[in-house]
């Protein structure tokens, strides 16, 4: 009993000291700061280490989201955010794993609990079929805001949605702040999709998306300070099977994507949305490798991204700052 009685005052005191440091590294960013938070930095295997892919940027005062992977909301709040201060979602393209969290921060963001309080339609840039995919939500969900509206008298104005479907170019330019829609090359079939760079008083940021080897994101994402680009991995002898030599055929060899960072020279390299492929029988790669073959092909600061690692930027440096566990 007495080692039993230790054992629960010791997960008492343990649970209060995490609870401290993820308060702690859950400060909001100051209106002058540029910060940016990985959400998310997984692929559609259901993980608990890696959520869907996910990117928070704050800066100039707004509160921009990449992609809304499936946990969003739950890093939001980690990240110390309402929902409902999400100023708009940027979708990179409409592949799943990249926007099933988007009904939850879009139902949920507009409760009126202390952890929602969105005030207006969710605004949302994305490509082509993005104004089909809100449409559809709002019809599958119609039973859930009617019956929110007449029992809980929530704003029904507050649960539209404000989209605007995109084209390459300057998606937002005001108050210092820039977004600029990047098209990238997720395959024949897989088009539009979109890397989005993020300047802010001569500072960057910009994030991949889902893509192969992009000759025009390396040329739009030249001389940004922090370049955060998805990776995918399988064993050769994978490779022979044609389920994943397409998925492969999609997206960025840890190989390509230290060419892309040799040629881009960010100041800071990250990656994130890790497809890392196995099966029973031939275990998929880990990151280890993935950061040793990406070697070979680029020898300047590069990190292995992980949930809730989150950077400053600031003029000549960008700051990862302390890391911390979901």
């Amino acid at each position: 009993m007495k080692r039993i009685l230790l054992a629960l005052i010791s997960l008492v005191v343990l649970s209060s000291h995490t609870a401290v440091l993820a308060q702690a590294h859950a400060q909001p960013a100051a209106a002058d700061e540029f910060r940016v938070t990985l959400l998310g930095t997984g692929s559609p295997a259901p993980v608990m280490r890696r959520f869907g892919p996910g990117v928070l940027i704050q800066a100039g005062g707004k509160r921009l989201l990449i992609d809304a992977g499936r946990g969003v909301t739950q890093r939001l709040m980690q990240a110390g955010l309402r929902l409902g201060q999400v100023d708009a979602v940027l979708l990179t393209h409409l592949h799943s794993d990249h926007i099933v969290g988007l009904p939850d921060l879009w139902l949920t963001g507009w409760l009126e609990a202390g952890y929602a309080q969105r005030k207006g339609p969710l605004v949302v840039y994305g490509p082509v079929g993005t104004q089909n995919l809100m449409s559809g939500l709002a019809q599958a969900f119609d039973w859930d805001i009617k019956a929110r509206i007449a029992d809980q008298g929530l704003d029904a104005k507050a649960i539209g949605s404000n989209v605007t479907e995109l084209k390459p170019g300057v998606v937002f330019d005001a108050g210092g702040l820039k977004v600029t829609a990047i098209e990238v090359d997720h395959g024949e079939l897989l088009q539009p999709a979109f890397a989005y760079r993020v300047d802010f008083e001569g500072r960057s940021v910009t994030v991949s998306g889902d893509t192969r080897f992009s000759e025009n994101l390396i040329d739009k994402a030249a001389g940004t300070d922090l370049l955060i680009h998805q990776v995918a991995a399988a064993r050769p002898e994978l490779l022979k099977l044609p389920a994943f030599k397409v998925i492969m055929e999609h997206h960025t060899s840890p190989e390509e994507a230290g060419t892309v960072f040799s040629r881009v020279k960010p100041r800071l390299a990250v990656f994130y949305h890790f497809v890392l492929l196995g099966t029973p029988a031939v275990p998929a790669v880990n990151e280890a490798t993935v950061l040793e073959l990406a070697r070979k092909t680029y020898s300047g600061p590069l990190l292995i991204g992980e949930d809730l690692m989150a950077f400053r930027l600031e003029r000549d440096q960008v700051i990862p700052l302390s890391s911390r566990h979901p």
